[in-house]
């Protein structure tokens, strides 16, 4: 679709670089001025027909995205790593945002989903609780180097005061990281409740109420992935095919989502060990009729676990068991 208007911005919190176009013309004309959320609206409420606006992904994406979705008829928050074009010569706010309108006349943008219902709130509410996660095994680790830098077992008694002191106060951070894991984990059982999507998700064996919510935070709409595979690739269970000239160079691993990697890594974990059903069999199935080695066996059954998980969430339905087949 044409637009009559290209706009790209490059935001930072003290200045800010718009770069405008149309489509009857490939001159751009750039400002770069103080950041003012109000100023850019009224700037570009005076243009003139359709509009479309882009910027790129970062802290404040998601506040612009929402402040600005009703400013113009499209809005592509696009992906940093794809703009090659931005690291090319002089680099000025206002030249990064010149490039970027250009990306985007020649639609090369790679977008980055955003929404503005209820789930950017558990969004948060998931980042945070990873954040906690991974600070208390930043300490855990800290903790275990310090028996082990004294020569002594996890655990025993430190006998030089400098290091008990440290130790103390490494302990307590860990409890105060304990509790706020527990008051999480609480806010975790509340969105469960509330919301009929991550009940339908924790049907799914091998998901519990913490993993539902983080798949239903991260893709909110099922809609956007109109085929499993395309789903797969963003969770990165399965890479794309480098083929030039009839032959096959391998497979490259694309840029995606770590979170729901490990989710749904663990939930087929869970299942090849824990299972009695459908999946435990399916994961059988593939061990001792295809002869799949283990580790092979389990990807599959992640990537099995993923497709369920888009199919129940397009479906608004629970998983069925009965409705599952052993057929690759």
């Amino acid at each position: 679709m044409k637009f009559d208007n290209y706009i790209a911005l490059d935001w930072a919190q003290r200045n800010m670089a718009v770069a405008h176009s149309t489509k009857h013309s490939n001159e751009i004309s750039a400002i770069d001025v103080a950041s003012n959320i109000e100023g850019l609206k009224r700037y570009i409420s005076q243009m003139n027909g359709t509009k479309v606006l882009t910027f790129e992904e970062s802290c404040p994406a998601q506040w612009l995205y929402t402040e600005l979705i009703g400013s113009v008829d499209k809005l592509i928050v696009c992906e940093p790593y794809n703009n090659h074009l931005l690291k090319s010569g002089a680099k000025t706010d206002k030249t990064d945002a010149t490039k970027l309108l250009k990306l985007l006349k020649a639609d090369m943008l790679k977008p980055v989903f955003h929404c503005t219902d209820e789930f950017i709130n558990i969004r948060k509410v998931v980042s945070g609780y990873d954040d906690v996660i991974h600070s208390t095994i930043q300490l855990k680790n800290r903790k275990s180097a310090m028996f082990r830098a004294a020569g002594k077992r996890h655990g025993s008694e430190l006998d030089i005061k400098e290091e008990i002191f440290v130790m103390e106060g490494l302990q307590e951070l860990i409890d105060t990281h304990e509790r706020v894991r527990l008051n999480y984990e609480a806010e975790y059982r509340r969105i469960r409740k509330e919301n009929k999507m991550v009940k339908n998700l924790q049907t799914i064996p091998g998901i519990g109420p913490i993993n539902a919510v983080k798949i239903a935070a991260t893709i909110v709409d099922p809609k956007r992935f109109k085929h499993a595979s395309s789903f797969w690739r963003y969770c990165g269970l399965q890479k794309h095919e480098l083929i030039s000239g009839g032959r096959s160079y391998g497979k490259r691993s694309p840029r995606y989502c770590r979170l729901l990697k490990t989710v749904f890594k663990t939930a087929a974990l869970v299942c090849s060990r824990t299972d009695d059903g459908v999946l435990k069999k399916y994961y059988e199935h593939l061990m001792k009729e295809k002869n799949f080695p283990e580790h092979q066996a389990r990807h599959a059954l992640a990537r099995r676990i993923a497709a369920l998980s888009l199919g129940v969430m397009k479906s608004g339905k629970g998983f069925n068991e009965e409705l599952i087949t052993l057929a690759d």
